[in-house]
């Protein structure tokens, strides 16, 4: 049976990039969720002034993976530990959050969090919030697949393409098989990246985040 969840961990770009990886995943969604406005804009979440977070809408067959292991591998693949940000995104629309179905899939959120905040995986305790669903609003289709078609970007190699290897080194059952996909859009376990500093603009350009890179090092 096909099921939905809607997250936010900070830029759409990179939770979409990590879970269209999910073996039972069938769709992944970007756009906005926890605002009271309708249809907003990039622009207008973007700014901060919105209740609206940059989320996912992830469809799943629950005969494949079940919500419990979404939800860990959502918490395990991004900063779950600081608030309004992700990196060097700042911002109410970066907040860590699940937007729960019903009070079931609350209750399991919840239970998720407490379990992953006790495994003391992060030096500091886990802030993502559990708040009800209401409306998830699609992004303009600019942002659809963005990873995938732009993967060579600064912003992709740099900020997106280390969660994916989180999720390649942690969830190795739950990687779906990917034939079409070459190059670093694969980012294999064994990959080797150089290393970087970034600064990132919070408020970035509908095309592409102002990145400001320099070279410190290299993974062997």
């Amino acid at each position: 049976m096909t099921k939905s969840i809607v997250l936010g961990g900070g830029c759409f770009w990179c939770t979409e990039a990590v879970f269209q990886r999910v073996k039972g995943v069938t769709s992944v969604q970007s756009g906005y969720c926890g605002g009271v406005e309708d249809n907003p804009t990039y622009e207008q979440v973007a700014s901060g002034l919105t209740d609206y977070v940059e989320s996912v809408k992830v469809e799943y067959d629950d005969s494949v993976i079940n919500l419990e292991t979404i939800f860990e591998i959502f918490l395990k693949t991004h900063d779950p530990t600081t608030l309004n940000r992700q990196g060097n995104d700042l911002g109410t629309q970066y907040r860590s959050v699940i937007f729960t179905n019903d009070a079931e899939e609350m209750s399991l959120a919840t239970k998720v969090i407490e379990r992953v905040d006790g495994e003391k995986i992060y030096p500091d305790p886990i802030v993502t919030t559990v708040d009800k669903f209401e409306k998830f609003y699609p992004a303009e289709e600019y942002h659809e697949d963005y990873y995938n078609q732009n993967r060579n970007q600064p912003y992709c190699r740099i900020v997106i393409d280390p969660k994916i290897r989180k999720f390649l080194d942690q969830f190795k059952d739950q990687v779906k098989s990917l034939p079409s996909l070459t190059g670093r859009a694969k980012v294999a376990s064994s990959y080797e990246m150089v290393g970087f500093s970034i600064v990132v603009n919070a408020s970035k350009s509908s095309s592409e985040r102002e990145t400001g890179i320099s070279l410190y090092s290299s993974e062997s």
